[in-house]
């Protein structure tokens, strides 16, 4: 009797599973689950139905990813960064609550499209699910360390992450209405690119996809809140190696495009020269514009200043950038820090134009930001001038970059820099003091 009642159950589940999608009668799951508790008494019941209903997810309440996350934010003490949720997770965590799905298209409407940085102004959502949020969920996890803003405009943000690393950002803006937000994809780099403030204090760990998105979406809060401006351009050259960071990047990459709706060819990664990530951007099908920090056009003299360069020597890298120019009919930029003395000759700016040749680029020249740990200068006014005026007799396209932000150390990880060694000065003399106090109780 006992084997018939499972039988019969066991039928009942199948007839609902073919309902719902009759390719599943033929899965060996099913099969497997009937021989191996046939001949194992009366487990067959609870058993073999239990592994029919994980397997197929029929009538069993799984436990969504988002539930987890959730879950183990609280056991941290800590909050779930509503960031780090897709569409999907979103749903799952508004069903999770027993609240309607359609809930979470309204909360991605406040957060992408009206910008808001705080739960409580999310004015037309559920009030349980209001309550819900402030209670176990966060807006963004980065928080300001300092913040700077130039004569000429610029604005500079330090961010704490949430284990303390210190990222950067800046915010430059120009008189023709662009707003363009300059934002790191690591803390600390790996490169050790000599004349480069990040590439100076070494490489801490990557960023997330979450936090590299985090900085261009508070940017656009800020001008959102500031004038009702709108960021028009995002350029991935504040600290980091982008493409030694490539999966989070174009993760985040994308949501730049989706959600804040900024478009491909707004969009532009910097790249000291990875060349095997440069051809795999090449296939990724998206318009964004790909810069190159060459600086030199002879091997020796660039593998001194950027070590990259011994694993992905120059030939190698204008090989690369011919054929991401190829498939992708993409202007590519190149950048290059003018040293005084160092590469800002004539000979140099000719020597150049040949090795760029036949590319569909565009050169920046940028006379060098100077930083404590490089005892190169900037080029003067008219070497600089010179230089892009050879380039483009040679027939390069070239500008010359105005620099920003100089008086706020715009520089990539100057203000990181500053930020440390003031913390080392502070810890400094707190242990004086504590020793000082010490002596005297003695």
């Amino acid at each position: 009797a006992e084997y018939m009642g499972a039988i019969f159950n066991l039928c009942f589940v199948m007839r609902n599973i073919f309902r719902t999608s009759s390719s599943l009668i033929r899965n060996q799951t099913i099969v497997g689950c009937w021989s191996r508790h046939l001949g194992n008494s009366f487990p067959l019941q609870n058993n073999c139905i239990n592994q029919i209903q994980k397997r197929f997810s029929y009538n069993v309440e799984e436990k969504k990813p988002v539930v987890e996350k959730l879950e183990n934010a609280q056991l941290s003490n800590q909050k779930l960064n509503l960031y780090d949720l897709d569409d999907e997770e979103m749903k799952h965590l508004v069903n999770h609550w027993k609240i309607a799905a359609y809930r979470a298209k309204q909360m991605s409407e406040w957060m992408y499209k009206k910008l808001v940085s705080k739960v409580e102004e999310m004015e037309n959502i559920d009030s349980k699910l209001r309550e819900k949020l402030v209670e176990y969920t966060v807006l963004g996890t980065l928080k300001v360390v300092s913040q700077q803003e130039s004569k000429d405009g610029t604005i500079k943000w330090a961010y704490s992450l949430s284990d303390g690393q210190i990222i950067e950002t800046v915010l430059m803006r120009y008189t023709d209405g662009r707003n363009t937000a300059c934002i790191s994809s690591q803390a600390g780099c790996a490169m050790k690119c000599s004349f480069c403030a990040t590439g100076q204090m070494g490489f801490s760990r990557q960023l997330t996809s979450t936090e590299i998105f985090e900085q261009v979406l508070r940017t656009s809060q800020y001008l959102k809140n500031k004038d009702g401006s709108r960021l028009s351009n995002v350029v991935f050259m504040g600290m980091g190696e982008p493409l030694m960071n490539y999966r989070a990047v174009l993760k985040a990459v994308r949501r730049i495009h989706d959600q804040l709706e900024i478009g491909w060819r707004h969009i532009t990664i910097s790249t000291v020269g990875i060349v095997p990530n440069i051809l795999k951007l090449a296939d990724e099908g998206i318009d964004v514009t790909l810069a190159v920090s060459l600086h030199e056009i002879n091997d020796e003299l660039r593998s001194l200043s950027m070590p990259v360069n011994k694993r992905f020597p120059i030939k190698e890298l204008i090989a690369a950038c011919r054929e991401f120019s190829k498939k992708t009919s993409r202007r590519i930029s190149f950048e290059w820090a003018l040293i005084q003395g160092k590469n800002d000759s004539p000979q140099t700016a000719k020597g150049l134009a040949t090795l760029l040749k036949g590319i569909i680029c565009h050169v920046n020249v940028i006379p060098l930001n100077p930083t404590s740990g490089f005892e190169g200068k900037p080029s003067t006014k008219q070497s600089v001038e010179k230089f892009v005026s050879v380039l483009k007799t040679e027939g390069v396209s070239a500008s010359i970059r105005v620099r920003r932000g100089i008086d706020i150390q715009g520089g990539c990880g100057q203000l990181k820099a500053d930020i440390l060694k003031k913390q080392m000065v502070d810890e400094k003399e707190e242990s004086f003091d504590e020793k000082q106090q010490l002596d005297e109780n003695q």
